[in-house]
């Protein structure tokens, strides 16, 4: 990679419309939303907000783009690859611009952006190298039959991505999608759409045809659900909470039984087992609690720490948070703002339940200032699993620590929940660490480590947290089609 790039605090806003093949228009009512810097809470500039009208335009765009003859359906594989090539060589020249884009636009420290959209042009280059090398298999068959099968796009995929990874998260859904010559018709969060509209100016330098990839910025029961209920869209991915893909789930079962992928909620476990490297843990435990502000799915909201351990475990907890640093997001800080003043009231309620409940407050839980949405790194001791911080998904920066005594407990306590997106273990005990990750009903397991997600290996989740993997050669199947073909082949003597 380049070296690291120069913030640049008052970016030129260049893309603020509805993006349909390949052109910027206003939307069909003309109407527009703000949206907000949360390290301030000022408007950073109106976008266009696009409803049913403007999603109807952008999937006949993208389904004339698939159409059997279209350039994009005559396009070598291998092309396609190297589109994404291109696209993945753009980003890295404007990444200090993208980076200070998602700043103002999402309130994620600089240095965390700039980090978010390097791990994004690495997706990029995987599933460029992936886009020619989709095949499918000759299977022997009863009779005298040549079987065989062939590996096709889905067609018309829309896909709505959240705010608190915004160009990340849009990034797990084009890759794959065009790797396999599907097109797109994407939503981006009304919280953060700039980082989003402005990949579509880069989209369209790369040299994408038109109509491949379409992006309407609105909100989500307007030009969410328009996307979800389209007869023509024939593939829906959500990123985001569980009770909106629920909604999701249930429209595109109304319609047209879209095949749908579902990246949803979570309340991640992480179990520190008594031999477990304490500096370690410690550190790995304040990081899955509160990176990106507490705002991610696979949070270690819940801390399951041994008896044996337990109080010197808060304890250097509580030194750990208490050292977080707070602020500015251009700065060298660890946390930025939360991502609005509504997602900031939802935490510090949570928080106040937690008190109300009997939960210990060793530090934090309240508003860091009054002028922009932070919140102070907040622990709590003395958890209890009935308590709301123990069950609900709380998205901001508070790490709750539990006791637990055995394995079976704690194994038992961990999976008593809807979600199932991550969990961890630190031990330095082999058998323990086999056991944990056999017996924890989640889909990413880490073992002395906690979120480390890379391109090439799969991410989803069990139970509520969600339908279907993004990332890896498993990503690639919720953009497939398998057709069948088996031809009769005749029987005679020469």
């Amino acid at each position: 990679m380049a070296e690291f790039p120069a913030p640049n605090k008052n970016p030129e806003i260049k893309c603020t419309q509805v993006f349909i093949n390949n052109e910027w228009v206003n939307s069909v009512s003309g109407r527009t939303f703000p949206t907000v810097n949360p390290a301030n809470g000022e408007k950073i500039v109106d976008v266009q907000e696009g409803d049913k009208a403007d999603v109807d335009k952008a999937v006949a765009a993208a389904k004339a783009a698939f159409e059997l003859g279209s350039p994009w359906r005559q396009m070598d594989a291998s092309d396609r690859g190297l589109l994404l090539n291109r696209l993945a060589d753009l980003i890295e020249r404007d990444i200090g611009y993208i980076a200070s884009l998602e700043t103002i636009d999402n309130g994620k420290p600089f240095n965390n952006a700039v980090g978010d959209i390097r791990f994004s042009i690495k997706v990029y280059r995987y599933y460029a190298g992936w886009a020619d090398k989709v095949q499918g298999r000759t299977i022997p068959v009863d009779g005298s039959f040549f079987c065989y099968t062939r590996h096709e796009p889905v067609g018309v995929c829309g896909q709505i991505v959240p705010w608190n990874y915004p160009f990340a998260m849009l990034t797990w859904k084009i890759a794959p999608a065009v790797a396999m010559g599907n097109v797109c018709v994407i939503k981006p969060a009304e919280q953060t759409p700039l980082t989003a509209l402005y990949t579509c100016a880069l989209l369209k330098e790369a040299g994408f045809p038109p109509g491949v990839v379409n992006m309407v910025p609105g909100y989500g029961p307007t030009a969410g659900a328009a996307i979800s209920e389209h007869k023509d869209v024939n593939k829906v991915a959500f990123t985001g909470s569980t009770e909106v893909g629920q909604i999701i789930m249930q429209a595109s079962g109304m319609s047209n039984l879209k095949r749908t992928t579902l990246e949803l909620g979570g309340k991640s476990p992480n179990v520190i087992f008594p031999d477990a490297d304490m500096d370690l843990a410690v550190e790995n435990a304040n990081e899955a609690a509160m990176t990106n502000m507490g705002q991610c799915c696979v949070a270690g909201s819940r801390t399951f720490v041994h008896e044996d351990i337990y109080d010197e475990f808060v304890r250097r907890c509580v030194e750990r948070a208490k050292k977080r640093t707070v602020g500015d997001p251009w700065s060298n800080v660890e946390n930025g703002p939360q991502i609005d003043e509504e997602q900031m009231n939802k935490i510090l309620s949570l928080v106040d339940s937690g008190k109300e409940q009997g939960a210990k407050l060793q530090c934090g839980g309240s508003r860091l200032g009054d002028k922009g949405f932070y919140i102070q790194p907040t622990v709590f001791s003395d958890v209890t699993d009935d308590m709301r911080i123990a069950q609900e998904e709380i998205f901001g920066p508070v790490q709750s620590i539990f006791k637990f005594k055995t394995m079976g407990e704690v194994l038992r306590r961990a999976n008593d929940t809807s979600y199932g997106l991550a969990a961890a273990c630190f031990t330095n005990d082999i058998n323990t660490a086999m056991t944990f990750t056999q017996g924890i009903k989640a889909g990413s397991v880490w073992v002395n480590c906690y979120e480390v997600v890379n391109a090439q290996s799969p991410f989803g989740g069990f139970k509520m947290s969600g339908i279907g993997r993004e990332l890896g050669e498993y990503g690639l199947q919720q953009y497939t089609e398998v057709k069948n073909v088996v031809i009769k082949i005749p029987q005679k003597n020469s």
